[in-house]
């Protein structure tokens, strides 16, 4: 009985795994708000009542896409804000760790870019709630570093704020550049290296 069950639960998580597959290669094109049931499950190849049991609505979905996107992402964006190496070490790491996740998973970051601003409430706030995450996990790792001697709380998160968003701001700019010429990648790049050189300015300069 068990080994049926175990059977019919892997069955269950392809099924899933296959309409959010087929939704986010749907959203290459379009918006989560114009996304249709029916596309979905006929990419799938299933009825439409097959959704249902998966997914509550086309947002649910959505939502679920976030997850996909993002959860996964928290300790490479802990990891960008390390405080092994110096400055300029650790502004090079971020940037090839944000470029290199890009190149493998430009769907993920385009979704994400799309619907930050989108037209769907849930998934708004999904993407806000993980970015608001984000940005506790950076504030615990700036506080590990010595440069946040004396900084109060309220201004540590406003930091790690700054950095989640450049790390956005770069991800997009890499997107935007994903088929270009190698020189426009490292226009990017350097682009990204002197923006985050302006932040790290300003924090030790900031308490002056």
């Amino acid at each position: 009985m068990s080994h049926t069950l175990g059977i019919r639960q892997a069955q269950k998580q392809k099924t899933r795994q296959a309409f959010l597959d087929a939704a986010l290669a749907l959203l290459e094109e379009q918006s989560l708000s114009s996304l249709g049931l029916r596309e979905v499950t006929r990419a799938v190849g299933v009825a439409p009542t097959a959704f249902y049991r998966h997914f509550r609505s086309t947002a649910d979905l959505g939502v679920a896409l976030v997850d996909e996107a993002l959860g996964s992402l928290h300790p490479m964006v802990r990891t960008t804000v390390s405080t092994a190496g110096g400055s300029e070490e650790r502004i090079s790491r971020a940037i090839e760790l944000i470029a290199d996740h890009v190149d493998t998973h430009p769907a993920h970051v385009r979704f994400i870019a799309r619907e930050r601003h989108g037209g769907v409430q849930p998934v708004r706030e999904a993407i806000r709630d993980q970015l608001a995450r984000f940005a506790d996990e950076v504030k615990t790792e700036l506080a590990k570093d010595p440069q946040a001697e004396g900084w109060n709380d309220d201004d540590l998160l406003m930091l790690a704020h700054l950095y989640v968003d450049q790390m956005l701001i770069t991800a997009s700019l890499f997107l935007e550049a994903l088929e270009a010429p190698q020189d426009e990648r490292e226009r990017v790049t350097q682009l990204a290296t002197r923006q985050m050189r302006l932040i790290t300015i300003g924090r030790r300069h900031w308490r002056d």
